[in-house]
């Protein structure tokens, strides 16, 4: 699909998919497939090694354009999500 040109850029539609990977869609039409699990493997922050647990992996939302966790435990900024670099 064509990317709609667009004078910001936001999530619009993640998916879970599996393990530590969602499909995240944009408001340009784009969509991309993240795995966060190099982030999550790495990661020594209480607040972002507890979502490890797969359970807990799976409660983002999208908040105003963002994809985030729980009280914004974990945000990753929409540019990076876009590159598929987290």
């Amino acid at each position: 699909m064509k990317a709609v040109q667009t004078d910001y850029l936001e999530v619009t539609r993640p998916e879970y998919v599996a393990d530590y990977k969602i499909r995240v869609g944009f408001n340009d039409g784009t969509v991309r497939l993240v795995d966060f699990g190099p982030f999550l493997s790495k990661a020594r922050n209480p607040d972002t090694t507890d979502y490890r647990d797969l359970q807990k992996f799976k409660t983002f939302r999208v908040e105003n354009g963002d994809l985030i966790w729980g009280d914004f435990q974990m945000i990753f900024p929409t540019t990076d999500l876009y590159k598929g670099e987290i």
